[in-house]
């Protein structure tokens, strides 16, 4: 071939990966209208966290939710259980009265008597709402290494597991980035998170997967969650960089992400957990429902 040729032979390669390339973007970025009506496909169970919707009163939040098709709100303490009733939802990832802090968690044993004290409170309050996961953390490093903070979180949750057992509750420990957002947190890595649940070897712990963490501080999202679904009981999302949007000004292909979450015959739920930027910032999360929504 000559040389022309090849630049030619380019040129229209290059064209036509173009298309391809935009009219999947537009399959999978491009929003609708909000009048368009949009059924939810039922692949994947979605929820929210109302942290990063606080403009809303949780009343508000809950009536904007029922409109877009969703049946759950993430990260509510026992004080919102009652406006979720009101509304009909549930709450797909609960916290618990007390302090229970990012900072102070299980991998540091002069926390364990105080998170002890709140999960035996807190457990049976998520039991008797009809609720099932409840969230935890590992807490800083604080100078230790890796085998320090494992041997510690087992110790800890090992005193609270039997009664989390006992009420069908799940304890669900955060994977959070340390380069970022949460210096020093000891659970920043898959790796570490599976092996504490293979130490633990109880269906009553799992991790919850957040894929913007991950993304931050490990990569390798879709390989990893074929890799350790088993161990997942729960997933957040967000854009990375920036914690916002998941639209295309960001690097995360989301809809790739929610297809393998589904190969892997997750049934738990995915929570949005971006902090929106755009005005319209329900649209925002319509549009990244409708993205996840494979």
């Amino acid at each position: 071939m000559s040389t022309q040729n090849r630049r030619d032979a380019i040129k229209s390669m290059m064209a036509g990966t173009a298309v391809v390339a935009a009219s999947g973007m537009l399959s999978s970025f491009t929003s609708l209208p909000e009048t368009m009506e949009y059924k939810l496909k039922g692949n994947i169970n979605h929820s929210v966290c109302q942290w990063t919707f606080k403009q809303l009163s949780m009343d508000e939040l809950c009536v904007e939710v029922k409109k877009l098709g969703l049946h759950a709100i993430d990260l509510l303490a026992p004080k919102d259980w009652p406006t979720l009733q009101k509304h009909g939802l549930i709450c797909s990832m609960c916290y618990i009265p007390g302090k229970v802090s990012l900072t102070d968690g299980f991998a540091g044993k002069e926390f364990h008597a105080s998170l002890i004290k709140d999960y035996e409170e807190g457990i049976p309050l998520v039991a008797k709402a009809g609720y099932k996961n409840l969230i935890c953390f590992s807490g800083n490093r604080r100078g230790m290494d890796d085998e320090t903070g494992l041997k510690n979180c087992v110790e800890g949750l090992k005193k609270i597991l039997p009664l989390a057992e006992k009420n069908n509750v799940v304890l669900v420990m955060e994977l959070l980035n340390s380069k970022v957002n949460h210096k020093d947190y000891m659970c920043d890595h898959t790796a570490w998170g599976v092996e504490l649940c293979k130490r633990l070897g109880s269906e009553n712990f799992k991790l919850l997967y957040d894929i913007y963490h991950m993304q931050v501080d490990e990569g390798n999202v879709i390989q990893n969650i074929r890799d350790h679904h088993q161990y997942i009981a729960h997933y957040h999302t967000a854009g990375v960089p920036g914690r916002h949007e998941i639209d295309d000004s960001q690097e995360l292909y989301y809809p790739a992400i929610m297809k393998a979450i589904v190969e892997t015959g997750f049934k738990g739920y995915v929570a949005q957990e971006f902090i929106p930027v755009h005005e319209d910032k329900i649209g925002s999360l319509r549009d990244a429902i409708r993205i996840c929504d494979v």
